[in-house]
């Protein structure tokens, strides 16, 4: 699950996956976020990934936070297809905030300006959400790129534990969607958190009530390069991430008890992948 790099470079192939699904007969309106600093090299095709599910009730907001590269010379190529604004920020969470300021949607989502949608996921969670009326978030299973945009892995997650939720912060976030009134409940993006953002926020909810779901899809692509965040500012993430396990679990584990209590769940995810790479486990 925490392992990119699981085989050579190839080129992504996604014959095997299912196609898009009819849409329901209400659409609901799902607003995207994009937040980006200097991501020029890889905006693009994650702009590509949204506008090409060409979604008919789709709100596509584009924050940027001031880049001095190529990022805003890419945004005024779009012209109308894409709504954008870039003006220093407060960080990610800040820029998620605003670029949904303005969104009138029924579902929403963020999508890092490195990683991409695959085809047909929107209107997969929006026949998923008007099936469950009775689920409010949602995530699926990953697809790893690289730099260049070639597969190098891919993530098959068991169904979602709530308890394992509290040890770590495991959903990948570019699969995950939920419904404006989790949003209206809970908050917005604490602006605090720069590196767990979406943990505290799926943790929030799942406090506040709200019920996760794990779908049985591939629903976006994350990609693994020098430059993410995730490898910059680790040690950020380290201390925001044991602020959270103290939070809701009262102290702060160790290692060993973290690794104990997610066993269960990595074990499980691990049977899950192997019946995959298998042929055993279609998705």
């Amino acid at each position: 699950m925490w392992t990119f790099e699981q085989h050579s470079p190839r080129s992504l192939d996604l014959r095997s996956l299912p196609g898009p699904p009819a849409l329901p007969k209400q659409v609901p309106g799902i607003a995207i976020v994009t937040p980006t600093l200097n991501q020029g090299r890889f905006l693009s095709a994650t702009i590509d990934s949204v506008i090409g599910q060409n979604y008919p009730r789709l709100f596509y907001q584009v924050q940027d936070g001031g880049s001095n590269d190529d990022t805003v010379q890419i945004l005024k190529s779009y012209g109308d297809k894409i709504s954008w604004r870039s003006a220093p920020d407060n960080g990610q969470s800040d820029a998620i905030n605003a670029g949904f300021a303005e969104a009138d949607c029924d579902i929403m989502a963020y999508l890092n300006s490195d990683d991409t949608l695959l085809p047909g996921a929107l209107s997969f969670v929006a026949n998923f959400f008007d099936a469950r009326p009775d689920i409010d978030i949602i995530y699926g299973h990953r697809i790893f790129i690289d730099s260049e945009g070639f597969e190098i892995g891919r993530a098959i997650l068991p169904a979602h534990d709530n308890q394992a939720l509290h040890y770590a912060g495991y959903i990948p976030q570019e699969t995950m969607f939920w419904r404006r009134r989790v949003w209206d409940k809970v908050g917005a993006m604490d602006v605090n958190f720069q590196y767990a953002l979406d943990w505290d926020f799926i943790l929030r909810a799942q406090a506040a009530g709200f019920k996760i779901a794990r779908v049985r899809r591939f629903l976006a692509c994350f990609r693994v390069h020098d430059e993410q965040k995730t490898t910059r500012n680790y040690e950020v993430g380290r201390r925001e991430m044991r602020t959270l396990r103290e939070k809701y679990l009262g102290h702060a584990p160790s290692q060993s008890e973290i690794y104990r209590a997610m066993l269960p769940y990595l074990a499980r995810q691990l049977i899950f992948h192997w019946s995959y790479r298998l042929g055993l486990l279609k998705q």
